[in-house]
């Protein structure tokens, strides 16, 4: 196994793609508070959670991270200042296996939403994540059919107030059992079907890398669809470095290529020193 990894590396190496030794040393020098500007770096507090929020987002400053996410109102004065933004807020909604599919949820989800928009229009935000819910039987046609209903009732007051709503592609098969929205292919059904730009997925490349693999390809084809993006190693959701299965320069270097310009978020659990993994992990991605 070492000397086909050994093999492995000298093809890499001889085809001009650098390896993740050769990413960190070409990017050491850019850490600080000046990055290479090709990625929009944010990060999701709740893999942090035992560091508190102001130490926290001192850490994040210094690496160059510009956005601390998924947070509700409560914290983002916090983020301010420290003049951190929040690029995917919470706050609103029923939680993740309670989503739009369900037809009975939709006078409680449009009112939470609705309750939502101006405080996010009034912080400067311009997304908010949102779920599928569980499938509890029900078929993808009538859950698209059901969401899409739901969410059409909200994009008029979303494009009022400038923001973006992100449904999560989450993984069914490990991490969350029976969740609806856990193919890209589906999510990008439902983004024609609700028919408005304020409407986006979260492309979670843990995630999909469990559901669908093929990654960079699913990427370019839908990308037009995809208006955030999630980090983490697989398997095991932990640093994004040569101990899983993912090359993120190549993931980041392929991101790019689509024209993106939003934010991509480390949310992977530290196996080792967070802040050092954070900042590290960073790096990786911070693609020249």
């Amino acid at each position: 196994m070492s000397s086909r990894r050994s093999v492995l590396k000298n093809i890499a190496a001889g085809a001009g793609v650098l390896s993740l030794s050769e990413v960190f040393a070409a990017n050491e020098k850019a850490l600080g508070t000046k990055l290479n500007g090709r990625i929009n770096h944010s990060v999701c507090k709740w893999c942090y959670g035992s560091i508190p929020l102001d130490t926290f987002a001192q850490e994040c400053k210094k690496i160059g991270i510009t956005s601390i996410e998924l947070l509700g109102p409560e914290d983002w004065p916090t983020l301010k200042k420290y003049g951190l933004t929040c690029a995917l807020p919470q706050g609103a909604g029923m939680g993740i296996e309670k989503g739009f599919n369900d037809p009975a949820n939709h006078d409680q989800l449009v009112k939470s939403y609705e309750e939502i928009f101006p405080k996010l229009q009034a912080a400067g935000y311009t997304t908010v994540i949102c779920f599928s819910g569980n499938r509890r039987g029900m078929s993808d046609e009538d859950g698209m059919r059901n969401c899409a209903m739901g969410l059409r009732r909200l994009m008029p007051s979303a494009e009022k107030h400038g923001v973006t709503m992100i449904m999560e592609l989450l993984n069914s098969k490990v991490n969350h059992k029976d969740y609806m929205c856990d193919h890209t292919a589906w999510g990008a059904g439902l983004c024609e079907m609700v028919g408005s730009q304020r409407f986006k997925l979260l492309y979670d490349i843990y995630h999909m890398q469990i559901m669908e693999g093929d990654v960079i390809a699913t990427i370019k084809k839908y990308h037009q669809y995809i208006g955030h993006y999630h980090t983490g190693g697989v398997p095991g959701r932990n640093e994004i470095d040569e101990e899983q299965e993912l090359y993120y320069p190549a993931i980041m270097k392929a991101i790019v290529e689509t024209g993106f310009k939003g934010f991509v978020a480390q949310e992977f659990i530290p196996k080792r020193e967070p802040i050092s993994s954070l900042k590290k992990c960073v790096e990786i991605c911070d693609i020249s």
